[in-house]
């Protein structure tokens, strides 16, 4: 059938703020997963993620369950996630959703039943033969409660949260953590649809912490550094790499170059010592080769999450710290939320 709304389609985007918005919003959970507008076009379902590419081989228990539940012609707007832990205990686990990009057919079917996707949804574009992009989110809220009403219980689908009230917002911001959840999210109440634009709002969760800097990749063009990377000492004593810090200014990357210089390590002869990072199912192709530093620096970070040992993502400079020990430089110092069952966010 012909979708009244033309795709490839961009999502509409969010823009970070440090603090939740008050006014006419419409507030929701931030989900950490992966963004997906989820298509039945005639029985043939799509799950489009943000660069264009259809996610639906990758995940078809989901595909099975919107074939046979959405309606044709609908479009929605949400994440795709993985839950993991023994129930009473769950969180999102990032790391098993991630797994599920695979080229092996055999291997996609194992983690179908194994780690099964679920689909958390929070807009609607489309009614059968009716763009809704034009509509308020308000009325665009409606019509995705009474679409997935039709849906029925699914342990795969599910409607997020929303509320009017700036204090629930904030209290979801410091419980839903817990969980693995990344922030929240305001939209404007009576806001259209907008593909591509940052019109609605993220409050994410935002840290610092003060790690060693263990190393460094030279930059694809071959010329200054590409990444920092970074360290932290465990219970035992032991440095274990924890990140990395990117994004650096042409200029810049061949400023640290030269600035990091001395502590580069070397063998007797005077040559760079080889040093690899662990390979991960990600980098098992590219070369994860870097140079070594003596870890004598320290530096201050910014970051939203820890997960497990490592933070969630590329963390952001903030400055050199001279007055710090590396030694001092612990996962201990890191904030980690307590504990909240993924189970209660979506119920």
């Amino acid at each position: 059938m012909s979708l009244p709304i033309e795709f490839p389609l961009q999502p509409m985007l969010a823009k970070a703020a440090r603090s939740i918005p008050v006014g006419e919003y419409s507030y929701e959970p931030k989900w950490d997963g992966f963004r997906c507008l989820a298509v039945n076009d005639g029985g043939v379902v799509r799950l489009a993620s943000r660069s264009g590419k259809d996610l639906a081989v990758y995940f078809p228990e989901l595909v099975a369950i919107m074939a046979e539940r959405l309606p044709a012609g609908v479009v929605l707007d949400g994440e795709l996630v993985v839950r993991a832990g023994e129930p009473g205990a769950e969180r999102l686990d990032w790391d098993s959703l991630t797994a599920r990009i695979h080229p092996s057919a055999s291997r996609i079917e194992r983690l179908a039943a194994e780690t099964p996707a679920e689909f958390i949804a929070f807009d609607q574009l489309t009614d059968p033969g009716v763009s809704l992009l034009p509509e308020p989110f308000s009325a665009r809220r409606a019509r995705l409660e009474a679409t997935l009403e039709g849906v029925g219980a699914s342990s795969s689908i599910h409607l997020t949260r929303t509320t009017d009230d700036a204090a629930q917002a904030a209290d979801w911001f410091a419980r839903f953590e817990g969980a693995g959840l990344d922030g929240v999210i305001a939209k404007p109440a009576c806001g259209a649809y907008l593909p591509g634009k940052r019109t609605m709002i993220k409050i994410k969760h935002a840290r610092t912490a003060e790690a060693v800097l263990v190393g460094y990749r030279v930059h694809k063009s071959g010329a200054g550094v590409g990444s920092l990377l970074l360290g932290l000492y465990d219970d035992a004593g032991d440095l274990i790499g924890v990140g990395g810090i990117s994004a650096f200014t042409a200029a810049r990357r061949l400023e640290l170059q030269e600035e990091l210089e001395p502590l580069v390590e070397r063998d007797a002869g005077g040559e760079v010592r080889h040093a690899e990072r662990e390979r991960t199912r990600f980098s098992s192709a590219r070369d994860t080769s870097f140079v070594p530093l003596r870890p004598e620096r320290v530096v201050e970070v910014a970051f939203d999450q820890l997960e497990g040992n490592r933070f969630r993502h590329t963390v952001t400079f903030l400055r050199w710290r001279p007055d710090r020990e590396p030694e001092s430089c612990r996962l201990e110092q890191i904030e980690r939320a307590p504990a909240y069952d993924l189970a209660r966010v979506l119920r």
